[in-house]
C-alpha cells in the first residue's frame, strides 16, 4: 500500500514539473549528429554511458532500473554495478533509456514538450498496431495479412530505431548542459537507497534471570560440589 502511495505521488510531482528540455525529439538529431549516429548503430554503449553519467559517475548510487521494479535493489547492485548495468542494458534496453530519462526529469524537474509526447505516443502505437496484426495473421492463416503484420513490424522498427536515438541525444545533450551548469540544476542529487531485503526478525526481550531456590533439606548436599554462594543452608 506505501509503495502504491509512493508512485501516486511521484506522478503528482512529476505533473508539476516547470522545466524544459535543452532541445526536443524533433531537434535533437540536428543538435548532435554525430551522436545520434552513434545511437542508431550502437545504441547499447550509448545507453551504458548516458546512465553512469546520469549517475554524475557514481556507480554507488546504481539501482537496477533505477528502482522502477520490484528486483530492484536486489540484483547485486553494490557488489557489482558496473556488470549489472551492462545487464539491463543489454535484456532490458528499452527499460534502460527510460529509466534514465525519468532520473534527469526528477532530477532537473523537466517536462516533455506536446510534441514529445506525440512522438513517443506514435512509436508505442505502431508496436501494439505491429503486435495486433501479427496476432491477425497467426490465427487467420491469410498472406495477405502475414505480409501488412511484416509491413507494420518494420515500420514500427524504424520509428523505433530513429525515436530511441533522437531521445538518447536529446539525454545527452541535456546533461552537456547540466555538467555546463551544475549551480542552476540544484547540484549533485542525493545518492538512491538500496531497499531493505533482509528479513526483519523480531525483538524479544533480554532473557530474564530465573530464582535460585536454595536446597531441598530432604536431599542434603554432596559434599564434592558445594552450593552457590549466596544460599542459605
Amino acid at each position: 500500500m506505501a509503495s502504491k502511495q509512493q508512485k501516486y505521488a511521484k506522478l503528482e510531482a512529476h505533473s508539476g514539473y516547470t522545466g524544459l528540455w535543452k532541445t526536443d525529439l524533433s531537434n535533437a538529431c540536428i543538435a548532435s549528429p554525430g551522436f545520434c549516429c552513434t545511437s542508431i548503430f550502437c545504441s547499447w554503449c550509448v545507453s551504458y554511458h548516458l546512465r553512469k553519467r546520469a549517475l554524475h559517475n557514481d556507480m554507488t548510487r546504481y539501482l537496477c532500473c533505477n528502482g522502477d521494479w520490484p528486483c530492484s535493489g536486489r540484483c547485486g547492485e553494490q557488489s557489482c554495478p558496473e556488470f549489472c548495468l551492462c545487464t539491463e542494458v543489454f535484456f532490458c534496453f528499452p527499460q534502460s533509456v527510460a529509466s534514465t530519462r525519468w532520473m534527469l526529469q526528477d532530477e532537473m524537474r523537466l517536462q516533455n514538450t506536446e510534441c514529445d509526447n506525440c512522438i513517443i505516443g506514435t512509436m508505442f502505437a505502431a508496436q501494439y498496431l505491429a503486435c495486433l496484426c501479427w496476432i491477425a495473421a497467426c490465427i487467420s492463416g491469410n498472406d495477405i495479412l502475414n505480409d501488412l503484420a511484416i509491413l507494420a513490424d518494420n515500420i514500427a522498427d524504424i520509428l523505433w530505431c530513429s525515436v530511441c536515438a533522437c531521445m538518447q541525444t536529446q539525454h545527452k545533450v541535456q546533461m552537456d548542459e547540466r555538467d555546463t551548469n551544475p549551480a542552476g540544476f540544484g547540484g549533485y542529487p542525493p545518492a538512491q537507497q538500496y531497499p531493505p531485503h533482509q528479513p526483519q526478525y523480531q525483538q524479544y526481550p533480554p532473557q530474564q534471570q530465573y530464582q535460585q531456590y536454595p536446597p531441598n533439606p530432604q536431599y542434603p548436599p554432596n559434599p564434592q560440589y558445594p552450593p552457590p554462594q549466596g544460599w542459605k543452608q
